[in-house]
């Protein structure tokens, strides 16, 4: 009887390790929703090629993971943005470290309109016009006279502080402008509305027409070359240098597997190969 209490605890313990790994075998991160899917690859074929290792992938946009980061709660942020100046300073404040970013792929960001529109292209002045609301009917950028809508992506997106610091030059958006919570749901109405325009990552659906940029074509080829005008990098953020399996994951990434699984999602990886 006393060798069967043994062999149920013993039973207990194991089976309660198994809903508790070691925190050294889990990695937290959190942050752009841009990222959300491709990170998630990543985290499962990584988790793939370490039997023992959790990855732990949550969304929610840059600036809430960038948060999650100064409070010390994730080992990763993954962000479509660089970390502002009032950020890098809570950082220092808390851990007396001011973050290290790690680049892991090349993206840009296309123009999306609706396909019975029969815009295909914009000069980047135009487009600084229309999402900031100084050009407000298609007549005036060669289209029909219809008033534009503007969709946006919300302010905790990276997406959108980087539309407005590059592409705005910091000038707000137009206030009439209709906000997303994620570029899936910009495509879903520009898909639906003729006379709407958004924005999102060149590797998101081709449901609605990705329209040619001062006469360049958003597609890999572009990007590579820097020819296409609106280029950014997607980044993981760490407080301090890496080590134990936040550098080992972050090496994975960087690795020749981790970066065929960008260029496949539909992002340009760091370093070409065959």
């Amino acid at each position: 009887m006393k060798s069967m209490k043994v062999i149920v605890i013993l039973l207990f313990f194991l089976s309660d390790c198994s809903f508790h790994p070691p925190e050294n075998k889990v990695l937290r991160i959190k942050g752009s929703d841009t990222m959300f899917m491709l990170t998630e690859q990543l985290a499962n074929e990584f988790m793939n090629d370490n039997p023992g290792f959790i990855v732990h992938n949550e969304g929610g946009g840059s600036q809430l993971g960038i948060r999650a980061l100064i409070k010390g709660e994730v080992d990763l942020c993954a962000t479509s943005r660089t970390l502002k100046s009032d950020e890098i300073k809570k950082l220092a404040e808390n851990f007396n470290l001011v973050g290290i970013s790690h680049l892991i792929a090349k993206d840009a960001l296309s123009i999306y309109v609706n396909e019975g529109n029969s815009i295909r292209n914009l000069e980047l002045d135009q487009v600084k016009k229309i999402f900031s609301g100084r050009v407000t009917n298609w007549s005036e950028v060669g289209g029909d006279n219809e008033k534009i809508d503007v969709i946006i992506r919300s302010p905790n997106s990276g997406t959108h502080y980087y539309f407005y610091e590059h592409i705005l030059e910091e000038e707000n958006y137009a206030t009439s402008a209709t906000v997303k919570n994620l570029t899936e749901e910009i495509i879903e109405e520009v898909r639906k509305n003729k006379n709407a325009i958004g924005y999102g990552g060149i590797g998101f659906s081709k449901e609605v027409p990705h329209i040619l940029i001062n006469g360049i074509e958003p597609n890999i080829e572009n990007v590579k070359n820097d020819s296409y005008p609106i280029i950014r990098y997607l980044y993981f953020y760490t407080q301090n240098n890496p080590d134990g399996l936040t550098k080992k994951f972050l090496d994975w990434v960087n690795s020749r597997e981790g970066q065929k699984i960008i260029r496949n999602s539909g992002y340009i990886s760091l370093w070409d190969f065959e």
